[in-house]
C-alpha cells in the first residue's frame, strides 16, 4: 500500500481512470458484437449500427484503452465483415 499522501491520491486516481477504461472497452465490445449479431438478421440495421461501433472505437482509441493501429484494424476488420 502507497505510503505517502501524493501516492496514496496516485492509487485512488488510478482506481477511477480504471473504473472509465473499462466501460469504454465494454461499450465498444458490446457495439461490436450488435454489429456482427446483426448482420445475420438484418444487414440495413446493421449498417446504422456500424457508425455507433465506430464512435465507440474512436472514443476508446482517443483515450488511450486501445492504440490507434488496433483501433483501425478493428473497424477494418468490421467493415470487410459486412462487406461479405
Amino acid at each position: 500500500m502507497p505510503i505517502t499522501s501524493s501516492a496514496k491520491k496516485a492509487l485512488r486516481q488510478s482506481f477511477r481512470k480504471r473504473d472509465f477504461n473499462l466501460k469504454r472497452l465494454n461499450e465498444m465490445k458490446a457495439a461490436v458484437k450488435t454489429v456482427r449479431k446483426l448482420k445475420t438478421e438484418n444487414k440495413d440495421e446493421a449498417l446504422k449500427q456500424l457508425s455507433v461501433a465506430y464512435k465507440a472505437i474512436d472514443k476508446a482509441a482517443k483515450r488511450g484503452v486501445i492504440k490507434k493501429g488496433a483501433a483501425d484494424r478493428k473497424k477494418s476488420r468490421l467493415a470487410k465483415f459486412l462487406g461479405k
